[in-house]
């Protein structure tokens, strides 16, 4: 898989997670994909300052990244 085709298939990732963000006043965008294996996002909007984002984190937005890039090994929140 070629840079641009994870970058693409993150993307794709965040979009199927967007939505639910988007219902509790949250967004997320991507920062960069560093060396193919770790992405690093901003979470947006309520998201900032939630409870439970490190847990939306990993167990959703990192899941999901992972399901259409599985060389991805982790996921950072760099807010």
């Amino acid at each position: 898989m070629t840079s641009e085709e994870l970058r693409i298939n993150v993307e794709k990732a965040l979009d199927e997670i967007r939505p639910f963000l988007e219902s509790d006043g949250g967004n997320i965008s991507l920062v960069s994909i560093e060396d193919d294996k770790v992405v690093k996002v901003q979470l947006e909007g309520a998201c900032v300052g939630c409870s439970v984002n490190q847990m939306t984190l990993k167990s959703g937005v990192e899941m999901t990244i992972k399901k259409y890039a599985p060389q991805i090994e982790k996921v950072l929140n760099i807010s």
